[in-house]
């Protein structure tokens, strides 16, 4: 066995072995995937009712102006607030979000974790309701109408038929959402966080080698991609499948 070989797994028993340092990158590998999922969660909600409040605004804002009443204004209101929302966060780093929710929003809270999934979710929030909007105007026009001839109000419309045919029309989108996603947990260090980037830096810190640990972390970050780029792909295939 070559010398740089054997120097190399001397290296890595050093680095990871001792001192039980490899449960710092399972550690933060599981909060990587803990933010990430409850992000989604929450970027999916905020999403589904932003999206919904201004692409019904978008669709029917004529017809709402012409008929008069609360309901124009109320839906003018909160599509205006919808407009800030996205403004704002489409607008800032979310480091910067991240780091305004530990330190000024949630200052009393000490974990990091579920900051992180609120701060991420927020954030996530803002382009999923950008994908979801454009899902809902793809669909044909006739699918609304559709759905009031059989009696469903605007709502139930939406829930029954618009939002079911939405999905399937982003769901690539939203998965590639969830990659990005995924990436942009590696920030949360900022916040005391011990996501999968902290902990490779925190054990170069402690062993002076910071090629092994972040060599590491970048490899389980393109692994995970990866694996969800696959999946992705076979889904598009499928979905294009069931178009024919």
């Amino acid at each position: 066995m070559p010398d740089w070989f054997i120097g190399f797994l001397k290296k890595l028993e050093y680095v990871f072995l001792q001192k039980d340092r490899y449960k710092q990158i399972l550690t933060g590998l599981g909060n990587t995937v803990i933010i990430t999922l409850g992000a989604l969660v929450i970027g999916v909600i905020i999403g589904i009712i932003v999206a919904a409040i201004r692409s019904s605004y978008d669709k029917n804002k004529e017809s709402l102006k012409l008929r008069g009443g609360p309901g124009y204004y109320i839906l003018k209101v909160l599509n205006g607030i919808c407009k800030f929302y996205l403004t704002v966060i489409r607008g800032t780093p979310v480091v910067v979000q991240l780091m305004i929710a530990y330190f000024v929003i949630f200052i009393s809270i000490k974990d990091g974790v579920p900051i992180g999934i609120f701060a991420f979710g927020i954030n996530s929030g803002a382009y999923v309701a950008e994908i979801f909007r454009g899902g809902i105007m793809s669909v044909d026009n006739g699918q609304f109408e559709a759905g009031r001839s059989m009696g469903f109000s605007y709502i139930q419309t939406m829930r029954h038929i618009i939002i079911p045919q939405m999905f399937k029309a982003v769901l690539p989108t939203l998965c590639n959402e969830f990659i990005a996603l995924l990436k942009e947990t590696s920030v949360a260090g900022y916040v005391g966080v011990m996501d999968l980037t902290k902990a490779g830096n925190s054990i170069g810190g402690r062993t002076y080698q910071y090629f092994i640990p972040l060599f590491t972390v970048a490899l389980i970050y393109l692994a995970i991609v990866m694996l969800l780029s696959w999946l992705v792909g076979k889904l598009e295939r499928r979905l294009r499948k069931s178009e024919h």
